[in-house]
């Protein structure tokens, strides 16, 4: 929808971010036109540091060519202000399910060995089960490897997309935040389009979950040092209604 993807944009632009992520369905189908009309919105965001991936839609059509072509490398790392993000696509072609691979466990470990304040991983699919999402086929499927690999590697937050539901869990010493869809109307049940914002300071960090034209609500907020938390649930129409 355009109207909420030109709100969500003017909106993140006037936040002054230092970091924009956006973890994935750039298109439906994975066509050259798709990408190229996505990256004319992307184009517009107003902020130095930029990390995408794509999702399984994306890779449709062989569309991991035009998603090279237009946004450049499939994973990645990005340093900003002592916050370390390694970012690796989860799709594959043609396909819905996801996985990272045994190939790229080294790098990821090797990638998050250098110090840091703050370590943040990035992919398209699933590590752990949403709930009323239906079948876990879309929990990628080296799941168990790769949270043990991030665990190992001292990553603080995971964060994902895929199936437009937004929802946070905290697993041991890692949190794990997915984004539900900020510009599309393929929504479940009565969620509502939105994107999250993540503010991290003094070694405490707060999730919100923004909603185009119509405010914000806190998802989880939580400490890096003492692993202690707050998770908000929420009615289906949005509203705060108490702590779990």
């Amino acid at each position: 929808m355009p109207n909420l993807a030109d709100r969500a944009i003017m909106e993140i632009n006037e936040l002054e971010p230092d970091l924009v992520i956006c973890t994935g369905d750039l298109t439906t189908f994975g066509f050259q036109q798709e990408y190229a009309e996505a990256k004319v919105y992307l184009d517009r965001l107003e902020c130095e540091h930029f990390v995408v991936i794509p999702g399984n839609h994306d890779s449709r059509n062989v569309g991991h060519i035009h998603f090279e072509e237009l946004f450049g490398e499939r994973k990645g790392v990005v340093q900003v202000n002592g916050v370390t993000v390694v970012y690796v696509d989860s799709s594959e072609p043609d396909l819905d399910h996801g996985v990272i691979g045994r190939g790229n466990y080294p790098w990821i470990e090797e990638t998050f060995a250098a110090p840091a304040d703050f370590r943040i991983f990035v992919l398209h699919h699933h590590l752990l089960p949403v709930p009323g999402t239906g079948r876990e086929r879309n929990v990628v499927y080296d799941a168990g490897d790769v949270l043990e690999v991030l665990q190992h590697s001292g990553v603080n937050l995971v964060l994902s997309g895929h199936k437009h539901v937004p929802y946070a869990w905290r697993l041991e010493n890692l949190f794990v935040v997915n984004a539900g869809t900020v510009s599309s109307l393929r929504l479940r049940g009565k969620t509502r389009p939105c994107y999250n914002l993540i503010e991290i300071e003094n070694r405490h960090v707060d999730v919100w979950r923004k909603y185009p034209f119509h405010g914000q609500e806190r998802i989880i907020q939580f400490s890096v040092d003492t692993l202690e938390f707050e998770k908000y649930t929420a009615r289906i129409e949005g509203e705060l209604t108490g702590r779990q």
